[in-house]
């Protein structure tokens, strides 16, 4: 492991910890020429499925696209940043977990409504108005309907 400081190639491992999840490993680090001291991650890297869109064409899973929508639908929302990486760890585990190399790009969108609708109604009206293309209003008082129905205890 490089040193990030002096770019050395000689490292020494003074602990090592599983993370609390055990997702991860926590290694921290001592360079043998400048002393200066770091820790690094170690993760198990799964390839993300690749998103299928609209009209047919492929493209990478890009998580920074993904926080993107979060954060615009989210803005001026009094949601916290470690919500919004728990939803979004959330959507990536779900993808990897599906074990699919393609998966839809409404699939995705749909995932990112549900997380949104758990977080903040308002950001999930937000979403779901430019995700569904509302053309009227009427399709955001069946939007703000669904919201209130879940609100109801029960469901009822």
């Amino acid at each position: 492991m490089k040193c990030p400081f002096c770019h050395h190639e000689e490292t020494q491992v003074l602990d090592t910890r599983v993370s609390e999840e055990g997702d991860s490993i926590r290694r921290r680090r001592r360079c043998t020429s400048c002393d200066k001291r770091f820790t690094t991650y170690e993760r198990i890297e799964l390839a993300m499925p690749v998103i299928v869109k609209k009209n047919g064409s492929r493209t990478e899973f890009d998580s920074s696209k993904l926080r993107a929508s979060f954060m615009l639908a989210l803005r001026k929302r009094p949601v916290s940043a470690e919500a919004v990486d728990a939803a979004i760890h959330r959507i990536e585990e779900k993808l990897r977990s599906s074990g699919e190399r393609e998966v839809m790009s409404n699939h995705v969108g749909e995932l990112v409504m549900r997380e949104l609708k758990r977080m903040d109604k308002i950001a999930y009206i937000r979403f779901a108005s430019v995700y569904k293309s509302f053309e009227d209003i009427t399709e955001f008082q069946d939007a703000i309907a669904e919201v209130h129905q879940d609100r109801k205890p029960n469901g009822k």
